[in-house]
């Protein structure tokens, strides 16, 4: 194992970024990507490493995505991995720039995630209201509330982030098969993380 390797698999297994944020809508906790930046500095420090995030803008099946890239480098080997996130068309109170910097936040969280192993299944968007406008009291219901389906974008990232997460081409396919199983194993996202991800293994 190469020293980067080893360096960043000390930081997977001690990096602490909890989620300190909380969406007033959802009554949820999350992290945003400048929380995970923050609990990073003093490892990255510690370990004479460095950590850049850049993004592009891509098109995949006639929908404009934002590709975040992160990119962990040492002097003797650079580490990166890919996280995407869907441009909305509009989004109420945010004008145009407002919708891709708010989506390049989103997508460099996964990106992060990713290439340090932390778990966001659960997570949502800091900005996500739930269709509410403002907090609402609602009589008890008669039978216990469904839980919200998780959204389609935030399952196919999540999917794409275990792709390029796999070292071997057996783990590979075996998630491959467990997306095959759900609504989103033909996206296009999965499908070129799962085909990037064998060709860099191989």
């Amino acid at each position: 194992m190469s020293k980067s390797n080893i360096k960043l698999q000390e930081i997977q297994s001690n990096l602490n970024a909890p989620k300190t944020l909380e969406n007033k809508f959802g009554g949820y906790k999350y992290r945003s990507a400048e929380s995970i930046l923050e609990a990073l500095k003093p490892h990255l420090e510690k370990h004479q490493a460095t950590l850049t995030l850049s993004d592009e803008i891509v098109e995949v099946g006639g929908r404009v995505y934002v590709k975040a890239t992160a990119t962990f480098r040492t002097d003797d080997q650079i580490i990166s991995t890919t996280a995407f996130a869907r441009e909305a068309e509009s989004k109420k109170g945010m004008d145009d720039a407002q919708v891709t910097g708010a989506c390049s936040s989103y997508a460099r969280k996964y990106a992060l995630n990713g290439l340090f192993c932390i778990d966001d299944t659960k997570d949502a968007d800091a900005t996500e209201t739930h269709g509410k406008t403002e907090p609402v009291s609602k009589p008890a219901p008669t039978a216990a509330a469904k839980p919200t389906p998780k959204p389609a974008d935030d399952m196919v990232n999540t999917i794409v982030t275990v792709m390029r997460a796999q070292t071997t081409l057996s783990d590979l396919e075996a998630k491959m098969d467990k997306a095959k199983g759900t609504p989103y194993g033909t996206n296009p996202l999965i499908l070129a993380a799962y085909t990037e991800t064998k060709n860099n293994i191989k």
